[in-house]
């Protein structure tokens, strides 16, 4: 069965856990792909790297919204009135 990764690195789950420390500092803060049995179980990520995605997704669902929005009717306002 073929496998698909989709990191430049990899490593066993038993590397793993031997050092972890080791490990995710390996990948100079990219995502690791985490094998059992050669097939990817799951992937370490570095925290800024979490933390620069879910900003990511959070931008691309206020994106959706603001797309969802931009057909409905406006109201004009004056800046001095609020």
């Amino acid at each position: 069965m073929t496998t698909r990764i989709l990191t430049e690195a990899a490593t066993s789950i038993s590397e793993l856990k031997a050092n972890p420390m080791k490990v995710a500092l390996s990948a100079e803060g990219e995502a690791i792909a985490v094998l059992n049995r050669n097939e990817t179980a799951f992937y370490c990520v570095p925290a800024e790297t979490y933390e620069f995605l879910m900003d990511h997704v959070e931008d691309l669902e206020l994106l959706a919204i603001a797309d969802a929005r931009k057909n409905e009717e406006s109201v004009k306002v004056n800046i001095d009135d609020l």
